[in-house]
């Protein structure tokens, strides 16, 4: 049995803010954004945008590619959609910026808009590394139960909104947008020659390093109270010398302990999927492991920190546009918020 990749989607708001439209005001420059971050724009929502409802687009491209539609009504298409929806067990989304805090489920509104309504949801709070867990636990939960088949797994964001445009520190970091993968229980070997799909996962988290990465006000630690006047909206608090050190370790060590579990070479790997944090990050990792640059798969400069969104869109950028291959061994790492840390090994 093996749980394997059937397509992808992605979803990029249309707004494009650049480095020269944020240096203006936080009195930078092109080249110090991008020679410090690797940044070129990022991608925002308008105020009516809610991250379901990138999901929902993201996810719809995934469905209507995994019901290999190729054009045809619109009639014809929401049909396609509506099936594929049907056809979901599990909808899995990882998110930093749900739609609301605690309840419902971001998971469950996409659920909603889907109409996909056999299919259990849930959303996991894992920083930068949603993605990565989601495909983990949604691989475990169709393993154990004969009768699930297929899983949506989501990353979406909408980080602009929590985002403090005056602070030059974390605002030229991030950015919005969604991916979508959706995964099959198949009856193809998970090992061995010819083996398919996610062939293993480590997952891991230091909270120690909590402090380091986090939203401030609006949970039960510091909720708001009556009367309280608010003038600031929740932000992204980070300490970013230490969150640097903590992510390139993160990188360094996931990509050994993958590397050394399945018994692998750097050169069998195709590509290595990071998040797309910080290119100096993956650029530090590649240096201390003697990977070659090229080996990582970097879209950063066009979109930035995308968060829990940013590998999905990235292997959706990958699949669509030739980079990707049947057969290709692909390794996927993500590191953020918790603080965690994390990587999937899996053939495409």
């Amino acid at each position: 049995m093996a749980i394997e990749f059937i397509s992808t989607g992605s979803a990029i708001p249309a707004k494009r803010i650049t480095n020269e439209e944020l240096a203006v005001k936080i009195d930078s420059t092109d080249e110090w954004i991008f020679s410090h971050t690797g940044i070129r724009g990022r991608h925002v929502v308008n105020e009516d945008t809610a991250t379901s409802d990138l999901a929902v687009e993201a996810a719809k491209k995934a469905l209507l590619q995994a019901a290999s539609w190729k054009g045809g009504s619109i009639e014809e298409e929401e049909a396609a959609l509506r099936d594929a929806a049907l056809g979901m067990d599990l909808i899995i989304l990882g998110t930093a910026t749900p739609d609301y805090i605690g309840c419902p489920s971001t998971a469950c509104i996409v659920q909603d808009k889907l109409g996909a309504k056999n299919a259990g949801c849930m959303d996991i709070s894992a920083g930068c590394t949603g993605f990565i867990y989601g495909l983990e636990t949604a691989a475990a939960l169709l393993s154990v139960n004969s009768k699930r088949k297929r899983a949506l797994v989501i990353g979406a964001e909408t980080l602009s909104n929590i985002t403090d445009w005056d602070d030059r520190r974390t605002c030229v970091l991030f950015g919005d947008g969604a991916g979508a993968a959706v995964i099959e229980k198949t009856g193809a070997p998970s090992s061995g020659e010819g083996r398919r799909g996610l062939i293993r996962s480590v997952l891991h988290a230091d909270g120690s390093g909590s402090d380091n990465l986090k939203i401030l006000r609006g949970g039960s630690r510091n909720p708001y109270r009556a009367g309280e006047v608010i003038d600031i909206p929740p932000h992204i608090n980070m300490n970013g010398r230490e969150v640097y050190k903590f992510a390139v370790k993160a990188l360094t060590d996931t990509i050994e302990e993958l590397l050394n579990e399945e018994k692998i070479a750097v050169d069998d790997l195709a590509r290595i999927v990071p998040h797309q944090a910080n290119a100096r990050i993956v650029q530090a990792a590649a240096k201390r492991l003697g990977i070659a640059e090229k080996k990582f798969f970097l879209n950063i400069e066009d979109y930035a920190n995308t968060s829990a969104a940013s590998i999905p869109i990235a292997l959706d950028e990958m699949s669509r546009g030739g980079d990707l291959h049947r057969g290709d061994l692909i390794m996927t790492i993500g590191f953020g918020a918790g603080l965690t840390y994390g990587g999937n090994l899996f053939v495409w």
